[in-house]
């Protein structure tokens, strides 16, 4: 039996971790509540450039040090941000777990911004954005992000515009740092061959001296909808929809998850089904639902050629119409299964079980139960699928983005009228 334990030191940083019987190794890593949502205006992409500054070098270790420590017992480091979280992680075998959680705690605590090195990774930064606009089913869900949230930090991307990001300096970054790194808002997760006690020992040394402040309020988010069309004569037409769903904490949030499963989460779902199968008229086409702190968001995406958009957007709009009255109880299983499955396996790794449980803490504010995340998606039965599907079709709200040869597609005022009639 695995054993969860948590532990929260007096300045407000707290620290869990699940011991997993058999495993030789461990995931263990700090999840900060500070992403791109947090940032204002002018630091757009100050997160993620902060992300890339802690391997750079610290005031005892330079990038080169930073890789050869941790390669030096083959283990791996990493780390990613997102619009409400940066995360700093480390993969190595048991007997490493200090040396890990120190070298997290060196790059969190000690980085030193020098500016040569915030030049370089600039300059790779700057590529990582070229990168993206140079890809139509990459760059696309930022843009369908910006019309969901329009104006609002939670709708800006978080690479940043290429502009903020040749302006930020070493006090850019410290000042973020102190603004939004505090420690309430910082939890140490470890999973696999971990030790509780030792790592809460270690951690109290490590970060125990790190004052506890308050943290800036974050803007609400307010999903609005709008449009962003790009024409460009590219081979195929992208298209991507948003709607309104469920956030984290929303008593429909489970329902919207398995709507979304159903709709495009699998080769058996029924857009996948209708518009792949079917009717031949794409390649790629899925649907997910992502959540926030105070919203969420349903996409649905999917590429085209020029000529057969048009139909596959009215399919779309028909195909989330049809949902609302006709799912059954047969599809509503097969994608609680689906859900479950992902989900249970996801917690074969050392690292899918720290993830969850940094993510299920920042949420919800107590260490996960997965019975009681089965038992949430086991109750969503289909008159709750067609409930959440009905609410999507007779949403106000609707974003869109379409990238390519899209002059023929409807727009959103079309695609809403068809999904409500």
């Amino acid at each position: 039996m695995t054993e969860i334990r948590l532990h929260t030191l007096p300045n407000g940083m707290r620290v869990i971790t699940e011991r997993m019987p058999g495993l030789a190794s461990a995931a263990l890593g700090v999840w900060v509540a500070a992403g791109a949502r947090h940032e204002d205006e002018p630091e757009n992409g100050l997160a993620h450039f902060l992300e890339h500054m802690a391997f750079k070098g610290t005031g005892t270790r330079s990038a080169a040090q930073i890789a050869e420590t941790i390669e030096n017992v083959g283990g791996y480091l990493n780390a990613y941000t997102s619009r409400e979280t940066t995360a700093y992680y480390a993969r190595v075998l048991a007997e490493d777990v200090p040396l890990a959680m120190e070298l997290i705690a060196d790059i969190l605590l000690d980085s030193v911004f020098a500016e040569e090195d915030i030049e370089v990774e600039r300059g790779v930064i700057l590529q990582e954005i070229g990168q993206a606009l140079d890809t139509p089913d990459d760059i696309i869900f930022d843009w369908l992000q910006e019309a969901a949230f329009p104006g609002q930090p939670i709708g800006r991307p978080i690479l940043g515009p290429a502009e903020r990001v040749r302006a930020f300096g070493r006090e850019d970054l410290r000042r973020f740092v102190a603004r939004h790194y505090a420690p309430d808002r910082m939890i140490l997760a470890a999973a696999g061959a971990v030790d509780h006690d030792r790592l809460a020992a270690q951690a109290e040394a490590l970060f125990g001296a790190l004052p506890a402040r308050a943290a800036p309020p974050v803007a609400p988010a307010r999903f609005v909808g709008g449009e962003h069309r790009v024409e460009k004569p590219l081979e195929q037409a992208h298209f991507a929809l948003a709607l309104p769903a469920p956030a984290y904490r929303d008593p429909d949030f489970h329902a919207g998850q398995v709507l979304a499963t159903l709709l495009g989460g699998g080769m058996s779902s029924r857009l996948f089904q209708e518009a792949r199968e079917k009717r031949g008229l794409c390649y790629t086409i899925f649907a997910q639902a992502s959540a926030y702190e105070d919203a969420g968001a349903m996409t649905i995406y999917a590429g085209a050629s020029a000529e057969q958009l048009a139909e596959l957007a009215v399919l779309v709009a028909d195909e989330l119409r049809r949902a609302a009255r006709d799912i059954d109880e047969e599809e509503t299983a097969r994608a609680r299964a689906q859900l479950k499955a992902g989900l249970v396996m996801g917690l074969e790794s050392a690292f899918g079980r720290c993830e969850r449980l940094a993510r299920t803490l920042q949420i919800h504010g107590r260490a996960p139960d997965l019975q009681d995340t089965i038992a949430r998606i086991d109750a969503v039965d289909a008159a709750a699928a067609r409930a959440a599907a009905r609410k999507l079709a007779q949403s106000e709200a609707l974003a869109a983005a379409l990238y390519g040869p899209v002059a023929d597609a409807p727009d959103i005022e079309a695609l809403k009228s068809r999904m409500a009639a």
